[in-house]
């Protein structure tokens, strides 16, 4: 004999009906348990006296749905999601096959076929999380979460990049998306610029402690700053610094939500550099907030326009005090600068100096605010073995280590073309 499941609806018809019928019921009363009309009562139990439990079970059950989508619509929607879509979520899929292939489909209708054809892992499936609830802020640039990401971001079409990533805290906005070779303070200070200059100045970023936003030398005791840091307090912009991961839980969330949607769409565009990225994120940026941002408790935006004192340029620069020499020269960065001679700079002699580097490559020679003029004397920038390299400066170094990598490589080529293998040594005598 065949099982029969019943639902709980079901089962309880069973139980007024069995009471119907040894008289303890009346079919009134029957009828107002159930919600049924009288005559849908009587229905019911002539079909159960006839048939049993077994016959109150819904002859719908095991039987498709005629709202059921045609067969050939399951199709090309799994075949596209097979062939464009692998590793995309439901929601996701769903949107781009609208999109691109004029399928619309819900995204629990999409899940659930994905589900069968063994393309998503439902997540009742998958190992539980537990997270601990952390309240928003209440205001818009009250206090934005920031962080950097290094990913695979061009998958096969470029070399891992880092994405910066400023979301707000109150609404889970993205605020800014940067991509940069590297994380880095000069990186950090171009994105604060344009953050600052698209939204105003809020009142604090949230980072974590990395040595960019936080002096972590054990002998500082919380004291002193670094340079990223000193420019924010010059824009009075508070930055506070996580005690872990999921404390800064909006960003982190952030990043998994872009490793998934941000991959894909730089996919589908076929981009993979860093400049034509950034220019595509300012779209990708509107429809995530569009999709995702929630609105804050309160409507007031924290957010400070520029004031008249605020001196961006000065403020976002890499800072190094040098002094100048009797012959009115200084060193930076392995390159020796020549003041140019004026009664200024002749009064400056064995006195310090500040270099200033911007974020866009331009150096300036001050004291007191005043620009010095200046000329470079050695433009060569000499790299010795296990030199010691702040990681700011990395980039450039090897940059030059490559170039002479290059040049070597080219006299040994010239002086031996008949040698099948010529060892290689990265600093020749």
């Amino acid at each position: 004999m065949a099982v029969v499941l019943m639902s709980e609806a079901e089962l309880s018809r069973v139980d007024t009906l069995a009471r119907v019928q040894r008289g303890e019921l009346p079919v009134a009363g029957a009828a107002s348990i159930l919600g049924l009309s009288p005559r849908q009562v009587f229905r019911l139990l002539a079909r159960f006296r006839a048939e049993g439990a077994a016959g109150l079970a819904s002859r719908r059950r095991g039987r498709p749905s005629n709202r059921r989508l045609p067969a050939s619509v399951r199709e090309a929607a799994l075949a596209a999601v097979r062939e464009r879509y692998a590793d995309f979520g439901p929601t996701l899929a769903a949107e781009k096959l609208a999109e691109a292939h004029d399928l619309r489909l819900s995204r629990e209708t999409l899940r659930q076929w994905m589900a069968e054809a063994g393309l998503w892992v439902p997540r009742k499936a998958r190992r539980g999380r537990v997270h601990q609830p952390r309240h928003r802020r209440d205001r818009l640039g009250e206090l934005v979460q920031i962080d950097g990401c290094e990913h695979p971001w061009f998958e096969d079409r470029g070399p891992p990049r880092t994405l910066l990533v400023f979301v707000d805290d109150a609404t889970s906005r993205l605020m800014h998306l940067r991509f940069v070779p590297a994380e880095s303070a000069f990186a950090y200070m171009a994105a604060t610029r344009e953050y600052v200059e698209a939204h105003g100045e809020p009142v604090a970023f949230y980072s974590d402690r990395h040595g960019i936003f936080r002096v972590n030398h054990p002998d500082a005791a919380g004291e002193g700053a670094t340079r990223f840091g000193r420019a924010l307090h010059e824009l009075t912009i508070a930055i506070i610094c996580a005690n872990s991961p999921q404390a800064k839980g909006r960003v982190e969330r952030a990043h998994k939500t872009l490793q998934d949607r941000l991959v894909k769409e730089l996919r589908l565009a076929g981009i993979g550099t860093i400049e034509a990225a950034n220019a595509f994120l300012p779209g990708f940026v509107a429809d995530h907030d569009a999709r995702f941002a929630k609105p804050a408790r309160r409507p007031e935006d924290l957010h400070r326009p520029l004031a008249p004192h605020d001196d961006l340029d000065g403020a976002l620069t890499w800072r190094e005090e040098r002094t100048v020499t009797g012959s009115l020269t200084l060193h930076h960065d392995k390159v020796l600068f020549l003041l140019e001679p004026s009664e200024v700079a002749r009064s400056l002699a064995r006195k310090r100096v500040t270099v200033h580097e911007f974020p866009d490559g331009r150096l300036a020679i001050r004291h007191q605010g005043v620009d010095l003029p200046y000329r470079t004397f050695d433009k060569l920038r000499r790299v010795d073995q296990a030199a010691v390299v702040e990681n700011e400066r990395l980039g450039a170094v090897l940059a030059v280590i490559r170039e002479r990598q290059a040049e070597t490589a080219r006299k040994r080529n010239g002086a031996a073309p008949s040698r099948s293998f010529q060892p290689t040594h990265m600093f020749p005598d």
